[in-house]
């Protein structure tokens, strides 16, 4: 059976009638029951302080897709996980959670979940965010005069980047923030929409994730004034701007180390605790009321006038304010969500999580993850290239593994079950980036590289971009990927590639469906994927291949449903006489349908 022709629900908008609904509040949620699945009765159970409660369902309408039955649920708590239990004519009795349709019990952490907490700001849903590493994005016409800082070794922008060794954090190019607003024209031609910077406060690296201050941005970068220029510009196009806080380590020379004792982690034999053992990294204790008065009044300040950022990316979030026995990190998140909803309530909270973030979301703290987890990971590994040069996959040991569509949806699955709808299309979806190899050296072509793209653009979550993905540009590890923008070589660009980012953002921007719509697996074997986005009133169909294999025929559309192609094929899609659409096996190719009845 194709997901198009099993009973579905995901938690999004066409499925509950409000997802960010106040508490106290009942929504109504619904279930969607295809025809032919044979179901005869629906229950909802939900979570009320702690105990189940089972609620019958009734049948709210009829379709041409099918049946849709409706619960009331009352938000009684913060966070109210439910679930369905669905019997067919025939007897057979199924639940339904996140992690989809199954004839077993499966543990609550499965359950869909309402969300009282106040969500991500509107912009978000629409935000295409372009990461930017400051120092090898562009360089101002003050760059070359400034003098080469003692810990750095100067570079000009066309020397390589050491993807390891010595010069790891010291190759300095000299980017600035005035050249990153000289070159805002190419991320809003590309359809990016928001710009999130890597740290822009004083250090001792490349890097700056060594902070040694958080009051005021690093000269090199054009100081202070450099961000009012950047964020007036941004603005002025109606582009948001997002800083990256570290706040689980502060640099060795931050002056609050090691004066400020209490801030950090001293052990009894006169050392410290540090980010992964790197000396240069002490460890901040959360623990401290002083530490998080400071965090509060930093983060608010660079929110407001004249800076006014529109949000942070927290680095490192799944450590900070976790040593040992100590687990502050629940404390830490709502702290800092609170002071941001003080001075902006419009403004972004997202953690950082390289592995499983999910335990974190839905708690008043962070409003989505960079999601290498549920995310990149599936998407490397099936589009790699059969020969990798990279020893770990994201950490892991070993190569990236090769595996095929159907685990790319089963690990999609299982992370997006474990959180609310809405922190998954909050959360920042990551081909690459200055962490990582980049998107290009894992699939190693264009074509593939295309079909990565395509799935970033219509699945659901935030798309994020790291500055060059989109010309081609390669890198093996994250610092080899830290390469400088090539600005004044534009014949090493790959075109195609530049004009598959810039049509298929379009593609997103113009279909409703791909920012808000719902989620339905539609086929995903070997090397084909098919999906459905889905609101109440717009529809869009993908279908992706990594390799050409045999024509797709897709079941479960209702009969009398035509599609427009909007990126990718030829002509309309029919559903035939069976009940069945046919779509070509070419490949490695990427498809985009406009769904719509006739």
């Amino acid at each position: 059976m194709t997901g198009l022709l099993r009973p579905h629900h995901d938690g999004s908008e066409g499925y509950v009638s409000n997802p960010a609904p106040a508490l106290g509040e009942t929504v109504s949620v619904f279930v969607r029951a295809p025809a032919g699945s044979r179901v005869s009765r629906v229950h909802m159970r939900w979570v009320r302080d702690g105990e189940p409660v089972f609620t019958s369902a009734v049948l709210d309408r009829r379709d041409a897709g099918g049946q849709w039955w409706r619960a009331e649920l009352q938000v009684r708590n913060p966070v109210t996980p439910y679930r369905f239990l669905l019997r067919t004519a025939g007897g057979a009795v199924r639940w339904l959670t996140g992690c989809g349709l199954t004839s077993h019990d499966v543990p609550d952490s499965t359950d869909f979940r309402l969300v009282s907490y106040a969500p991500a700001p509107a912009w978000a849903r629409d935000a295409v965010v372009y990461q930017i590493f400051p120092d090898r994005f562009g360089k101002s016409a003050a760059a070359d005069s400034r003098q080469t800082p003692d810990w750095a070794v100067r570079c000009g922008w066309d020397e390589p980047v050491a993807a390891q060794g010595p010069l790891k954090g010291t190759q300095w190019y000299g980017g600035d923030l005035d050249g990153v607003t000289d070159h805002l024209d190419h991320v809003a031609a590309l359809g990016a929409n928001t710009l999130y910077l890597t740290p822009f406060f004083p250090s001792r690296s490349n890097h700056r994730y060594d902070s040694s201050s958080f009051d005021q941005v690093d000269p090199l970068l054009g100081g202070d004034t450099a961000l009012v220029r950047l964020a007036e510009a941004a603005h002025a196009r109606g582009m948001r701007l997002i800083g990256d806080l570290t706040t689980n380590h502060t640099g060795a020379v931050h002056p609050w180390f090691p004066a400020e004792r209490d801030l950090y982690y001293f052990t009894p034999d006169g050392g410290y605790e540090s980010w992964l053992g790197a000396p240069s990294l002490p460890k901040l204790n959360w623990g401290s009321p002083e530490l998080r008065r400071r965090f509060a009044r930093i983060a608010q300040h660079w929110l407001t006038y004249p800076y006014a950022l529109d949000g942070w990316r927290i680095d490192v979030a799944n450590m900070t304010g976790r040593r040992g026995a100590e687990d502050w990190s629940r404390e830490a998140a709502v702290l800092l969500r609170r002071a941001v909803q003080q001075v902006r309530p419009d403004a972004l909270l997202i953690g950082e999580h390289a592995h499983d973030a999910t335990a974190d979301l839905d708690r008043n703290g962070w409003q989505g993850t960079m999601n290498y987890a549920g995310f990149t990971r599936p998407v490397w590994s099936w589009l790699r290239a059969a020969v990798l040069p990279f020893d770990d996959f994201l950490g892991v040991p070993g190569e990236i593994p090769d595996r095929d569509a159907g685990a790319l949806v089963a690990t999609m699955s299982a992370f997006a079950a474990q959180m609310s709808w809405r922190s998954w299309a909050s959360s920042w979806q990551i081909l690459s980036s200055h962490d990582t190899p980049r998107i290009r050296s894992v699939v190693g072509d264009a074509a593939r590289h295309e079909v990565a793209v395509g799935l970033l653009c219509t699945l659901p979550g935030t798309p994020m971009i790291f500055a060059g993905d989109e010309l081609g540009l390669t890198g093996i590890n994250g610092e080899h990927s830290r390469t400088p923008m090539p600005w004044h070589r534009p014949e090493t660009w790959d075109r195609g590639t530049l004009a598959a980012y810039r049509a298929l953002l379009a593609v997103r921007r113009a279909q409703p469906a791909l920012r808000a719509g719902g989620l339905r697996w539609a086929h995903a074997s070997g090397d084909t994927l098919a999906f459905l986005r889905e609101t109440r009133d717009d529809a869009v169909l993908v279908v992706a291949r990594r390799a050409a294999g045999e024509p797709l025929r897709l079941a479960g559309l209702p009969t009398g449903v035509s599609g427009e192609n909007l990126y990718g094929g030829a002509g309309e899609l029919k559903v035939a006489a069976d009940g069945c659409i046919e779509i070509s096996g070419d490949g490695p190719t990427f498809q985009v349908w406009s769904v719509r009845h006739i």
